[in-house]
């Protein structure tokens, strides 16, 4: 390359360096605050809330319906927000909710992909919506676990803040599944960012029993067709019952009417059950899930 062209673009390369550095948000789209308002009928068209998110359904004028993340009680600064949206952006994977923007009028706000079919809390708990079979809820299940599976396993620093919720988990217009509230923390929380050290390489610290015990929980909701807004602790408990075995039968959604596999069906309450039964210390890991589930398991695609 011409040395002149070389110090001609050296200032620029550096001033680009810096913004970089500097928190300045690099390729992502900043949405007008007043277009997602509209978008959002006044941000009343809520999909969840937690201590630290309140989630909106929100279609713009093109007819995309997408959702929209408003971060509550953040104090960290706008850089530490600019470098976190930064972080969301580099995520890429077909059970995540992808990152299509961002906001930072009135209220801090994420723009993420098309929600078009909504929750999947919506399809177990709406009965005008259509039953989702078995296959679609096997498919969910390893869906989820694939994603987690990318993020704990294959990200640097690994994601350990991921909900998993039958309320934050989307569903696309073929129904798969897609994480929505991942990466991001609360005021007071631990920054996501700064890597964790109490995880093996094959994730068995208590960030993953966390993570763990929510999959569990998620399971079982799938298969009884129960909600779990009390954190699943009937569920968790009917479960770890001695002799739950007894009353599977009773507890299925029976959305599902004969349509299940029964050596499928123990094969994911044995993953739940595991998932639910040692708390912070869990004793397997998501790899090994996902392996087990597509041993258990046939593909859900065939």
């Amino acid at each position: 390359m011409d040395h002149r062209l070389i110090r001609k673009l050296r200032p620029r390369l550096l001033a680009w360096l810096r913004r970089s550095r500097s928190g300045r948000v690099l390729f992502m789209k900043r949405f007008p605050y007043k277009d997602i308002k509209r978008a959002t009928d006044g941000f009343e068209s809520i999909m969840y809330t937690t201590s630290h998110i309140a989630a909106y359904k929100a279609r713009f004028q093109d007819g995309g319906v997408v959702l929209i993340k408003e971060m509550r009680d953040y104090d960290q600064g706008k850089d530490a927000f600019y470098r976190e949206v930064q972080l969301l952006g580099r995520l890429h994977h077909r059970h995540l909710l992808a990152l299509k923007g961002f906001s930072t009028g009135h209220k801090r706000l994420l723009i993420f992909d098309n929600i078009e079919r909504g929750s999947l809390k919506e399809h177990l708990t709406d009965p005008l919506r259509t039953p989702l079979d078995w296959r679609t809820r096997l498919q969910i299940v390893i869906g989820v676990v694939a994603a987690l599976e990318y993020l704990l396993l294959f990200n640097e620093p690994p994601m350990y803040h991921v909900s998993i919720s039958s309320s934050s988990i989307m569903l696309d217009e073929n129904f798969n599944a897609k994480l929505s509230d991942v990466g991001l923390q609360s005021s007071g929380e631990n920054y996501v960012t700064v890597p964790h050290t109490s995880c093996a390489k094959d994730c068995m610290g208590q960030e993953c029993g966390n993570i763990m015990f929510q999959l569990g929980v998620l399971i079982l909701e799938l298969i009884t067709g129960q909600s779990a807004d009390d954190g699943g602790a009937d569920l968790v408990q009917w479960i770890r019952e001695y002799r739950f075995c007894s009353s599977i039968h009773k507890m299925l959604d029976p959305d599902l009417g004969n349509s299940y596999d029964s050596r499928e069906l123990k094969s994911l309450l044995a993953v739940a059950k595991l998932c639910v039964r040692y708390g912070d210390k869990p004793k397997t890991s998501i790899l090994h899930v996902l392996r087990y589930l597509h041993k258990k398991i046939e593909s859900p695609h065939d």
